[in-house]
């Protein structure tokens, strides 16, 4: 075990554990409140901050991958990443154990600690959807996705079986919440591209129409939204010809295809795993009090009895106190904005600023759903159509911490060109395990993996 080499080690050190958009926004307000009087260490297991929202449009063909991430290095002054993912926090010796990229062990002592893990991927109990289905958290699987649903539409234009034509063109999204509503619309469209650019294969035959079905076991989808949004998202899918199976979900999945627990049998070789998320594990292994396992903490973001441990983001359960009783939902919007009162509640503790509690009303909720159409509804204002895609795309371009142009400039040329359809084969299958923690990595096989 090791510690990386530090320059002065005199000051505080405020470790930060994850660099989503709590962990992000914590180690930028802290950098601007401490300016140097204290050390930053942000312990992520990649260099970017990755804007989950866009991934979508990655997968699609819309944005390069680099379009979704921005650069900590690059963005976070006065802020030192340490690459490596935590797998144990030490409260008694006020230590957080690491793994490094490469297999190598180390740990980092500290005075504040601010845990900002995130979330990883939901798995319930069904047969072979661990073995043939595919998440859809990290660059890793948009990037397989991509390559895996243009290799469909190419085999299905080559294949003599109209049946296995059949099958390689259809492909099943479960959970329709935001992100596999997204999913299935953009990726209805970048198939239907996909299969107008195809010429006749040797057997004569186009592959034929790309059929999406997109499954929940809530009655409509996006059932967390007001009901107007999830309208009109339910309207374009609709229109666009993607099959809506509200209160249907999958039974059994397997190599040919996955049975429905209506009974029905869908042959596919396409499996998309949306159904959504739970914190991080770390956080119930610390050994601390948490609900429904996120880390318990107050309207501060403290850890109560640990004034040197702070929590944000999807793995704090964080007292929301225009609702009363109840905890605010794990969502982007409430993850950057409690890492941004997290971070000054570090400073404050340092004795540099006040302590704020956090207390936020939503401001809208947007969805993009390809094309010019998008459902939003900002400051309670419902719209579709043109005006919900300007909005939903203004709205990332202002989330963004960085990046911004080249997302624009993406935008624009795929509004005037036509997208390129190729394979990168850069992320096989078994590289991007649905149980996989961290998403955000690309598993390789016979790699350094955790001591």
């Amino acid at each position: 075990m090791h510690d990386p080499p530090e320059s002065n080690v005199s000051r505080e050190r405020i470790v930060i554990v994850g660099a989503g958009f709590a962990g992000y926004q914590a180690a930028r307000t802290l950098s601007r409140q401490l300016r140097g009087r204290a050390e930053i260490v942000l312990l992520n297991p990649t260099d970017y901050f990755l804007y989950l929202p866009l991934l979508p449009q990655v997968a699609a063909g819309i944005l390069e991958p680099r379009r979704a991430t921005v650069s900590l290095p690059g963005t976070l002054p006065r802020v030192r990443l340490v690459l490596g993912e935590a797998d144990h926090v030490d409260l008694k010796a006020a230590k957080v154990h690491y793994t490094g990229p490469e297999g190598v062990g180390g740990e980092l002592p500290y005075d504040r600690l601010v845990l900002a893990v995130g979330s990883v991927n939901k798995l319930l109990p069904v047969p072979g959807v661990a073995e043939y289905a595919h998440g859809f958290r990290g660059l890793p699987e948009a990037l397989y996705l991509r390559d895996h649903v243009t290799r469909q539409i190419e085999l299905a234009a080559t294949s003599a079986d109209p049946a296995e034509s059949a099958a390689r063109s259809t492909f099943v999204v479960v959970g329709a919440g935001y992100t596999g509503t997204e999913v299935a619309a953009q990726g209805k469209l970048f198939t239907d591209a996909l299969v107008r650019n195809q010429r006749r294969g040797p057997y004569g035959h186009r592959p034929g129409k790309p059929r999406w079905m997109l499954l929940d076991i809530a009655p409509r989808v996006l059932p967390e939204l007001d009901r107007r949004l999830s309208t009109t998202a339910d309207r374009v899918l609709r229109a666009r010809g993607v099959e809506v199976r509200t209160g249907t979900s999958v039974k059994e999945a397997g190599p040919a295809g996955v049975t429905l627990d209506t009974g029905e049998f869908v042959e596919t070789r396409t499996l998309v795993w949306c159904v959504g998320v739970r914190p991080d594990p770390l956080v119930s292994e610390i050994g601390l009090p948490v609900e429904r396992g996120r880390l318990c903490v107050d309207a501060q973001l403290n850890v109560p009895g640990h004034p040197e441990v702070f929590a944000c983001g999807d793995a704090a359960a964080v007292p929301d106190l225009t609702r009363p009783g109840e905890y605010t939902p794990m969502t982007a919007q409430h993850a950057s904005r409690q890492g941004t009162v997290a971070g000054r509640n570090v400073a404050a503790s340092l004795g540099h600023g006040e302590r704020r509690t956090y207390r936020h009303n939503d401001l809208g909720f947007v969805v993009d759903l390809g094309g010019v159409k998008a459902a939003a509804n900002p400051f309670g204002v419902p719209l579709s159509g043109l005006a919900a895609g300007a909005v939903t795309r203004g709205y990332h371009l202002a989330a963004m911490p960085g990046n911004r142009v080249r997302v624009a400039a993406d935008w624009l040329l795929d509004a005037v060109l036509p997208r390129q359809a190729v394979q990168l084969g850069l992320v096989r299958s078994w590289t991007v395990p649905l149980e996989s923690s961290s998403p955000e990595l690309a598993r390789v096989p016979g790699g350094p993996g955790k001591e």
